[in-house]
Formats: structure tokens, sequence, C-alpha cells
């Protein structure tokens, strides 16, 4: 089967358009294209309990964040700063670039 291609990657800024942190805005820390699903900093965060292992490693409860569907994301232009949809563009030395459809402005640098 083909690997599919997302229009987020790690560091974009986006902003959640579905589910309960609606309207807020964080930077990408990881994108997981198996579940089709991303962290976002400081957002859906959840509590997992954590055993005490090793050397002076304590157990309790950590507060991180969960993974969202990338369907609910979307980009925000850096430029515009709201969302943005998105288009591709080859440039003359051949590399692709995702760009604004708003102002215009390359999101890749």
């Amino acid at each position: 089967m083909a690997k599919q291609k997302f229009h987020i990657r790690k560091n974009d800024k986006v902003m959640v358009i579905a589910g309960k942190e609606k309207g807020k805005i964080g930077s990408v820390l990881k994108v997981i294209p198996e579940k089709e699903r991303a962290i976002v900093e400081k957002l859906n965060m959840v509590k997992r309990h954590t055993r005490p292992g090793g050397k002076g490693s304590k157990g309790g409860i950590v507060e991180k964040e969960g993974p969202i569907r990338l369907s609910n994301l979307m980009l925000v232009c850096g430029k515009c700063a709201e969302i943005a949809r998105i288009g591709n563009k080859v440039l003359e030395d051949g590399s692709k670039v995702r760009f604004c459809k708003k102002c215009g402005e390359f999101l890749d640098k």
C-alpha cells in the first residue's frame, strides 16, 4: 500500500477545528501517519498513571499531550495569522513547497 501524504508536518502551527479543544492554536510535536493523528503542544492533555521504575524514577499521575485526528486540524498561516487553505507549487529548481491560497505566503522554509 502506498504511503499517504498529509497536509500537516512537524513544527507546523495548527488550529483545532473540532472537538473539546476547538479554536485553540498550537505547534505540532509529532505526526503519526499510521493512525492519521498528530500530537499538538499543550493541547488535548490526558492523564496517565505510571509505575516507579529503575533508579529514582517516581510513579504517579503524569499529564501529557494526547493525539488529535489530522482531519480536526488546519494550518495557520504566519502572514495572515488565520487558518489557511493550502496548495502545492513546484518551484523553478524542482522543489515542492506549500503555500497559503489566501495571501500566497510559502509555508515551507
